[in-house]
């Protein structure tokens, strides 16, 4: 079996810290389809590609004739049609985020040429306030949500509820709060469960994402709680936090969404 061709290229690397960064991918003699906000899109590179140095050593080789294949959140804006952006952890045993990891600008990889998900806002009502809430690299989807549609007033009121174990790690807080200071129908609140690791004194919210919820921090920025009547929210990250945020929201009297029963409660099964 041959290797699929490397047909896209890295045109732009940012790390947050040592096991966090943004790749900026873009086709090579082909064109990115359309996409909607909230959908992913699968990379991939051969088994002989180099590994971070930081990633442990794998245990099992990959098959040398497959291609290492996985599906990525899409987090830039599906206006930006050259290129697509990712946010990214390094999982030291993973087959294929050590290889990511260890690419830099110029560098080839596979991007798959269909982005699909349903994860996206096609089933969100207009006048509706939205919560989006996620951990870690969880946020990726809500990136590209919020720079598609920046410059809309499709809703009333939008948070982000965003967690981490520590500051560096909340992925792009810079952009996050620079647009939170200059739309007034824009909530940034994160927050990091390990403060005690901070070079600088934290003086944001502490504890877990969910905890953001449960000890009215959005009722303080808003001045009103959130009811299944005027508002929608979305989880996407950890497995544990997304039912812990589906059980409390549930007996807050939200519904998990589907098609065939229409909700509250948007999900990501992100693991």
């Amino acid at each position: 079996m041959t290797l699929p061709e490397l047909n896209a290229i890295v045109i732009r690397r940012v790390d947050l810290s040592s096991t966090l960064f943004y790749l900026r991918v873009a086709p090579v003699g082909w064109e990115m389809p359309e996409f909607r906000p909230g959908q992913f899109a699968v990379l991939g590179l051969p088994p002989d590609a180099p590994r971070s140095l930081t990633s442990a050593p794998e245990e099992t080789a990959p098959p040398p004739n497959k291609l290492i294949r996985r599906a990525y959140s899409i987090a830039s804006s599906s206006q930006a049609r050259h290129f697509l952006e990712f946010f990214i952890v390094l999982v030291p045993d993973g087959a294929l985020t050590p290889r990511l990891h260890a690419l830099r600008t110029g560098d080839p990889l596979w991007l798959g040429p269909k982005i699909t998900g349903m994860f996206t806002l096609e089933d969100l009502p207009e006048d509706v306030n939205v919560v989006l809430v996620a951990t870690g690299t969880g946020l990726a989807p809500y990136m590209s949500m919020l720079r598609s549609h920046v410059s809309h007033h499709l809703w009333k009121r939008v948070a982000i509820l965003h967690g981490a174990r520590q500051s560096e790690e909340l992925g792009y807080s810079d952009e996050l709060f620079l647009l939170a200071r200059h739309r007034q129908d824009f909530t940034y609140l994160p927050t990091i469960s390990r403060p005690q690791n901070e070079h600088i004194p934290w003086q944001g919210h502490v504890g877990y994402v969910q905890s953001l919820w449960t000890e009215k921090a959005l009722h303080q920025a808003w001045g009103f709680d959130p009811t299944p009547d005027d508002t929608h929210f979305y989880l996407c990250g950890n497995p544990t936090m997304v039912e812990q945020m589906l059980a409390t929201l549930t007996a807050d009297g939200f519904k998990e969404h589907s098609r065939q029963k229409p909700g509250q409660i948007h999900v990501e099964k992100y693991w």
